[in-house]
């Protein structure tokens, strides 16, 4: 052990590590927090850490072990989470004014079935306010740099929970992915990030931004990281009436496979101008070395891609506006001072609560559903949003996987200034996935300029066995990306 630090073991390793009597859980979660103090600085990856409490929950387990008491599947594994996802007596911001001293009163479901397997959460990282954002700069908090390149951002709106992957403060963190808040920020900082299929894991104590489209998710190193951490966050719960009751497969078992005669379709419409020719290499690169792996490649065409963005921005506003009409500085989270009578409570509330993305999104998506433009802009949508679904059920019948760019660029500069719409276009590879309610991974493909550039594979609905098990055999074949050391 002695040339190799901790943290750059896999969640897999450590557990390893920790089950044969290497290292007691104390040891692994005090060596990610020395890591944290050592390189948090330079990337602010977290708005707040457990160390008190992890560290007593570590020695907890240590004690568990000790008496031969049965250990979950992510023993002594350190996990960070999004700062959308409740935690009973954390603070729970969503990176808003708005909710600045809100202190989670129940465990999300996630958390719970973390907790149930002996995972350790180490602390709440930085996103966008409410998952806005491709940037991680609307964080009512601070903004995180990327740790390839710290003047570089680290994607959105997981960026928190991506760059602490890539800094190695923490082996797999959560986040979650409306239109590819996790897939994004994973292209960007060179991690694995999987988007399971919409009603695959419990939304039960996500903060909602678009209820239709949400879905919490895994950034790990490695795809059995990612792997590991389906097999206990997937499944039904009664907290939530949209997950499926589909059974959960052990996820494991789908690494390390052969994949020769499975189809990957390439749309054409994802190899477009305005990609990067050089992203457009990095993405050859990986159907070459699926061919080399017996993997048939056929050309499909997913013709409703172009009008993804423009539906995506009329439906998510919409649920947006609906969601976040809760906070009105009556019942919890920020309340203005000087109101005259209840609508300038709400107004003044509103108004200093929220940052600038999020009042825009919310304007839109009230506009949106006003009388007189329902007809003409959401319910137009909705069936736009269907005919982008069936594009996928049609191609998925002939292919096993989809294989696309995950981001039209690499991490541009945290001092770029960019317009909504410019911003708005950096999803345009991830949301249709959100759309159709389809699996879609991240794997880092390569470097372009020293930067982390990521592929996409998009599945079957509750086919995330199939994405593990290409992109695992992908990995293999390619190598992972040596991750930045920071010192």
């Amino acid at each position: 052990m002695a040339n190799i630090n901790l943290y750059e073991l896999t969640a897999k390793e450590l557990r390893d590590k920790f089950l044969s009597g290497d290292l007691s859980a104390f040891e692994i979660v005090n060596s990610f927090y020395q890591r944290i103090e050592k390189v948090e600085d330079k990337v602010k990856s977290f708005v707040s850490l457990r160390k008190e409490k992890a560290l007593e929950e570590a020695k907890k387990l240590d004690e568990k072990k000790k008496n031969g008491e049965k250990l979950g599947k992510l023993a002594g594994i350190p996990i960070a989470i999004k700062d959308n996802i409740l935690m009973e007596g954390e603070k729970s911001t969503s990176c808003s004014k708005i909710l600045e001293n809100y202190v989670g009163i129940y465990d999300a479901t996630v958390i719970k079935k973390l907790k149930e397997e002996d995972a350790i959460i180490i602390g709440v990282t930085n996103m966008d306010e409410f998952a806005m954002g491709s940037t991680t700069k609307t964080s009512f908090h601070h903004k995180t740099s990327n740790p390839w390149d710290l003047d570089r951002v680290p994607g959105g709106s997981s960026g928190g929970a991506a760059a602490s992957v890539a800094a190695q403060e923490v082996p797999i963190s959560l986040g979650s992915d409306t239109g590819g808040s996790v897939r994004q920020p994973a292209s960007f900082c060179g991690v694995v990030g999987l988007k399971p299929t919409y009603g695959r894991v419990s939304r039960y104590g996500l903060m909602a931004f678009a209820s239709s489209l949400d879905q919490i998710g895994t950034l790990a190193k490695t795809v059995e990281d990612v792997a590991i951490c389906m097999n206990v966050i997937a499944g039904a719960d009664d907290y939530d009436a949209t997950v499926s009751k589909n059974e959960v497969p052990d996820y494991t078992e789908f690494l390390n496979k052969d994949i020769k005669g499975l189809k990957v379709g390439l749309p054409k419409e994802y190899f477009i101008e305005g990609l990067n020719p050089e992203i457009k290499k990095i993405v050859d690169n990986s159907v070459n070395a699926l061919k080399e792996l017996g993997a048939e490649i056929v050309e499909v065409s997913l013709p409703h891609t172009k009008y993804a963005v423009p539906t995506y921005y009329v439906l998510a506003p919409a649920e947006a506006s609906s969601n976040l009409a809760r906070f009105d500085g009556i019942r919890y989270g920020y309340r203005a001072k000087d109101y005259t009578d209840l609508e300038s409570l709400y107004v003044k509330t509103r108004t200093e609560g929220f940052g600038a993305e999020v009042k825009r999104r919310i304007m839109m998506g009230t506009y949106v559903l006003s009388a007189g433009f329902f007809d003409a802009y959401f319910k137009k949508a909705q069936k736009v949003r269907n005919l982008i679904k069936q594009d996928f059920e049609n191609v998925l019948t002939k292919v096993d996987v989809i294989l696309t760019p995950v981001a039209p660029s690499v991490a541009f500069k945290l001092s770029d200034v960019k317009t909504p719409i410019e911003l708005y276009l950096e999803d345009i590879f991830t949301i249709s996935a959100n759309l159709a309610g389809i699996p879609a991974i991240s794997l880092p493909g390569g470097l372009l300029d020293n930067l982390p550039v990521g592929v996409q594979f998009m599945g079957r609905p509750f086919d995330e066995g199939t994405l593990i098990k290409v992109s695992s055999a992908l990995e293999n074949k390619i190598g992972r990306l040596n991750l930045p050391k920071l010192d």
